[in-house]
């Protein structure tokens, strides 16, 4: 059976990933893909019991390693429970946030040693490398307004309380790793109506998915 697809969305808060990673899924459906939807942290029932821990800020006081190291827990029940007995069925997996969360959020504005950010991320995703990272990029002011539309007189996670200048920080840090890896990262203006989002996604997974099929045929022709 051949190996299936990874693909995680990354990005600020209120930058649309939930709704796109739906429409993707929908469209992929009726193509008669085999889809997982899944999130971080959480996806697997051990993950989504530390998700509460983290997002309610309850681990914050401990500092930003203990907070790396419980997604890092998170992440590695959830990668060894869903993610990869998936691509390896064959399926493609639409994932909302993955690694490059950590590397942004914990790594940089927690300001974590590369080296031990690094060692943690191998131990926790034990060389599950998303096969495409979709990175919604949204300038921070817009993407709190959205944030807070969408949760209304709910309390703002952990993460969506920070101050803009750290959302600013965060943003940069993506754009570094779009710039950085691209062969894996595609950088989508996450400013555009969600219509022009969702068809600039469609394009460039379909893209990728044709590019792989046509590889793979010519292996074949070639054994």
């Amino acid at each position: 059976m051949a190996r299936g697809f990874f693909i995680t969305f990354e990005g600020g808060e209120g930058a649309g990933k939930s709704t796109q990673i739906e429409r993707l899924a929908s469209k992929l459906r009726d193509k008669r893909y085999d889809i997982v939807v899944t999130r971080e942290p959480g996806g697997s029932p051990g993950a989504e019991a530390v998700r509460h821990v983290l997002l309610s800020g309850a681990a914050e006081p401990f500092g930003p390693e203990m907070e790396a190291l419980l997604f890092a827990a998170a992440r590695s029940d959830h990668v060894e429970q869903v993610i990869r007995p998936a691509v390896e069925r064959g399926a493609i997996v639409l994932c909302d946030r993955f690694l490059d969360s950590s590397r942004v959020y914990q790594g940089v504005t927690g300001d974590l040693d590369p080296d031990f950010m690094a060692a943690v991320e191998r131990v926790a995703i034990n060389g599950m490398m998303p096969d495409m990272t979709l990175i919604l990029d949204l300038d921070p002011t817009e993407g709190l307004r959205r944030a807070t539309a969408r949760r209304g007189q709910d309390v703002a996670d952990r993460f969506e309380k920070e101050t803009v200048d750290i959302h600013q920080r965060r943003r940069e840090a993506y754009l570094a790793i779009a710039e950085n890896e691209p062969e894996r990262c595609v950088l989508i203006d996450a400013s555009k109506d969600q219509e022009e989002v969702e068809h600039s996604i469609t394009d460039a997974v379909f893209a990728a998915l044709e590019a792989r099929a046509t590889a793979g045929s010519r292996a074949r022709a070639d054994a």
